[in-house]
């Protein structure tokens, strides 16, 4: 959770862009669903560097242009609520909006490097992993208790590691014991998905009994 921590940094760097989102007319719900949309093109991106799809790639350089678009997601997540209360629009649909569209970000992204790495076993793992860490941070707010943020990686720990390794699988494609990169990335993401996920449990568990 190192960078969550630095999340009153990053809100103050985003002023210039808060007011600029603000003057031109952008709503916060809007800037949800463009993240999505920047998600979906990164997911596009992974499959792309390993995959052929269309006639285009395999191209391992696709996976720089993937990190790109998953470092602008992770800034358009604080954006969007930023902005939020900046016009004093925020609210339990707002949240709930920007929730789900989190949720299908993380689907897409992780769906897009199983697919490009041919990995879909490990992806599921990766993927049910960032679901459940997500799932039992809420969960704990529906039975009474604070939404639990914490554990081994949150969501923009998970995002800046995603951005780094798959920059650096852009320009080394090779495998060390069988695996790229990015399936080590997939193997990451399953492993401390679950953790991050039991953790959680345990202190809500901890909380209520």
């Amino acid at each position: 959770m190192t960078l969550d921590r630095l999340r009153p940094v990053a809100e103050r760097a985003l002023t210039p862009f808060v007011t600029a989102a603000d003057r031109v007319g952008l709503t916060p719900d809007g800037v949800s669903v463009v993240a999505f949309g920047v998600a979906a093109a990164a997911a596009a991106a992974y499959t792309v560097a390993g995959r052929p799809v269309a006639g285009v790639g395999p191209d391992p350089l696709f996976y720089l242009f993937g990190a790109v678009l998953v470092f602008l997601n992770g800034w358009l997540d604080l954006l969007d609520g930023a902005l939020a209360r900046r016009q004093g629009t925020d609210s339990r649909a707002g949240d709930l909006l920007d929730h789900v569209v989190d949720r299908y970000a993380d689907l897409v992204i992780v769906a897009g490097l199983a697919a490009g790495t041919g990995r879909y076993a490990l992806g599921l793992l990766a993927v049910t992993g960032v679901l459940m860490t997500s799932y039992l941070g809420t969960q704990a707010q529906a039975v009474g208790l604070d939404r639990v943020y914490g554990g081994v990686v949150g969501r923009a720990d998970r995002l800046a590691i995603t951005g780094v390794v798959t920059a650096v699988a852009a320009v080394a494609p090779g495998t060390v014991y069988g695996l790229t990169a990015v399936g080590w990335l997939l193997v990451f993401l399953a492993t401390v998905g679950h953790l991050t996920a039991l953790q959680r449990f345990y202190h809500a568990m901890a909380a209520v009994a």
